[in-house]
């Protein structure tokens, strides 16, 4: 029984120790990745605008590589309301106090070549 004892406080001295490398190893990434990349992808942004503000679906724009003041300005226009699309104006206010930093993410990225979808409401640059 007292063997026993050992082998159960060992297994959990090990399992302890692993969820604390893995929970150490993650902390590392997450701070590779911006607070614009996180709140991106926390808000479900992606979901529409694709991974990293590449859409793939022409109701979409890319957002990649657009001007960060460009994206400020859009983010804050479907806030108050003065630009009209239900999705985006429920979703715009969740990124309230962040739109400064989901911008310049997705103006850090690089633009993809050729790829300009909604051309009428989303002028390529």
């Amino acid at each position: 029984m007292f063997v026993r004892v050992n082998i159960i406080k060992k297994i959990s001295l090990i399992l302890l120790f692993g969820i604390v490398v893995l929970f150490s190893l993650s902390s590392l990434s997450e701070e590779s990745v911006s607070e614009g990349e996180i709140m991106f992808e926390a808000l479900g942004c992606w979901g529409c605008h694709g991974q990293a503000g590449y859409s793939t679906d022409e109701k979409y724009p890319v957002l990649a590589g657009r001007d960060a003041d460009w994206i400020v300005q859009q983010l804050e226009d479907f806030q108050s309301g003065s630009r009209v699309n239900p999705m985006m104006n429920a979703m715009a206010p969740m990124a309230e106090g962040f739109e400064r930093v989901i911008a310049e993410y997705l103006a850090s990225q690089e633009p993809p070549e050729g790829v300009c979808h909604n051309p009428e409401v989303n002028a390529c640059q």
